[in-house]
């Protein structure tokens, strides 16, 4: 997101399977004359790839070519260098198939997907991105039909399954291990280097700061064993931090809670933070924004304007696996 500079969009937080992300929150639409309506594209491999696709009233069809532009559009800035739109294009695609073959979710129980951010993908229509692009409609819908024909049927694989293509907008610095922000640890979800910095993401850094009474009635609608009373200075302790540099856990008036879910409970950008308790409010300093496994997309755009290829950007956040055509 799950989620910058797009044009004319609400950025949003979502929960991306337990994760967090930026996306920007639009209208969805069903109509979509993906790459397969546009350039004879019925011998692309995403437009032999039909979908079951809830659109938030009825379920329709469309194949992968039409689907997934909308999405690439949803999840990640057009601005973005091309090769880390076509990274994203991957991803997302990978995401879909995995998410597939463990079966159809309980909230659209007759479609595959669906196109609401807070359940599968952000999915943003060519009319919508129109509006929002303005006179760079033309140029960013280029971007966007490019990133998905010239990355056509790729999906990521690990011992011939497609992954779990975690994504995120920025890391501070280096990503964390599944593990870190979920129950288990990924063998292709590993912590590695990213090298965006505060210069190329906006607001890399944030700071939130709550009165003690905001703080205690957040922790105590969750949390309702904590002891919170008298001076807020003692209310926050034990910050333990893991090798990515995340909150693994904190003590919250005396009760141990982990990062992630503090990080949760308070609406914090990301689970990268310092406290500062003082008599009669909390502040944190966050660095970066997202759940920070896999692919962090500011991490993408940095090393795509670096010269390296889509596939180097995946196999620098996904570490293991195999690029290949999904049939």
């Amino acid at each position: 997101m799950k989620q910058a500079l797009a044009v004319g969009a609400l950025w949003v937080v979502l929960l991306f399977g337990g994760a967090w992300l930026l996306a920007p929150r639009l209208a969805a639409e069903a109509e979509e004359p993906g790459p397969s309506a546009q350039s004879g594209g019925e011998t692309l491999a995403d437009s032999r790839s039909v979908l079951q696709v809830y659109d938030g009233e009825k379920t329709v069809e469309m194949t992968m070519a039409e689907y997934l532009p909308g999405v690439v559009r949803g999840e990640m800035p057009a601005t973005f260098a091309l090769e880390a739109l076509k990274a994203q294009a991957v991803a997302e695609r990978t995401f879909i198939y995995y998410h597939m073959q463990g079966g159809r979710k309980a909230a659209h129980p007759d479609a595959d997907v669906c196109m609401d951010y807070r359940c599968c993908n952000a999915w943003v229509s060519r009319e919508q991105a129109k509006s929002n692009w303005g006179d760079n409609f033309e140029e960013y819908d280029r971007k966007i039909l490019q990133s998905v024909e010239e990355t056509d049927g790729q999906v990521m694989l690990y011992a011939g399954k497609p992954i779990l293509a975690a994504f995120h907008s920025s890391s501070a610095g280096i990503t964390a291990k599944s593990g870190d922000a979920w129950v288990s640890d990924l063998p292709y979800l590993v912590s590695v280097k990213s090298p965006e910095t505060a210069e190329s993401v906006p607001n890399y850094y944030s700071v939130n700061t709550f009165t003690a009474e905001q703080f205690r009635e957040k922790i105590l609608a969750e949390e309702p064993e904590a002891v919170l009373e008298g001076s807020a200075k003692g209310w926050v302790t034990d910050l333990q931090k893991n090798s990515s540099g995340r909150v693994e856990s904190a003590t919250v008036g005396g009760v141990p809670i982990r990062g992630t879910r503090l990080r949760s409970i308070l609406g914090l950008r990301s689970a990268c933070f310092t406290v500062e308790c003082g008599e009669e409010d909390i502040t944190f300093r966050v660095t970066g924004f997202g759940h920070g496994v896999g692919m962090s997309q500011y991490g993408a755009d940095a090393l795509a304007r670096e010269g390296k290829s889509w596939q180097e950007i995946l196999r620098w956040y996904y570490r293991g696996v195999s690029i290949e055509t999904w049939k």
